[in-house]
């Protein structure tokens, strides 16, 4: 039996990608694939819980402390993608370790570095694929206004927009593709599901689910 694939979905606060997930998930659905979709963070585990309480402010907790729970949130949900991915299943994720990483990196804290980020992310199932849903400033806020989350501001998207850039750049070659997200809802999920069911038919290729590696920063 084919393993299923890992697909990512990455991209700032109002690219779509909730949205473009969930219309991947019903079209490998309809086309007779078995899907699962799955959101980081995971607000339903014991430590999700626990950062949903910090992302609404109602608690307090140190830089580098909240980076290894979100960390950890991703590991404890990693056994069983990998088992969904061996029996078959393609595994769709809004928001990965990337996200973890560039977050906790935008922040004005200058001991908590991109590449100190990114060292708990590494053993990690590795994407198949990673779409990033890119949108411009102007356009993001033609789609409203931010949230009332700890992350959804101006001045943190501008920041996490170039730390994307850079470690995209990092990634092996192929891991990752740019998604131009202001077209319509529809001619941005057929580009979409184009790339994702071409990477699906080359998974012989690839061969065994992959780990994240670390990046040369």
């Amino acid at each position: 039996m084919m393993r299923g694939a890992l697909i990512v979905v990455e991209g700032l606060d109002r690219a779509g990608k909730s949205s473009q997930c969930e219309i991947l998930r019903d079209n490998l659905q309809k086309s007779g694939r078995s899907v699962k979709y799955v959101r980081f963070p995971d607000r339903t585990t014991p430590i999700g819980r626990l950062i949903d309480g910090y992302l609404r402010g109602q608690s307090q907790l140190d830089d580098h402390s909240v980076h290894l729970l979100f960390s950890a949130n991703r590991w404890e949900v990693a056994q069983s993608i990998e088992q969904d991915i061996a029996n078959g299943v393609t595994v769709i994720v809004d928001r990965y370790s990337y996200s973890g990483a560039v977050y906790s990196a935008a922040k004005a804290n200058p001991n908590l570095s991109l590449n100190w980020a990114w060292q708990p992310e590494i053993g990690l199932p590795r994407p198949d694929l990673c779409l990033f849903l890119r949108i411009s400033p102007d356009e993001a806020a033609k789609r409203g206004g931010f949230g009332a989350e700890r992350y959804e501001n101006e001045t943190m998207q501008r920041r996490v927009r170039e730390l994307f850039q850079t470690i995209f750049d990092l990634q092996p070659s192929g891991d990752v593709h740019i998604i131009d997200a202001e077209g319509s809802i529809e001619d941005v999920s057929q580009g979409i599901r184009k790339i994702v069911v071409n990477c699906i038919e080359r998974l012989h290729t690839i061969g065994a689910l992959r780990k994240l590696g670390p990046i040369p920063i």
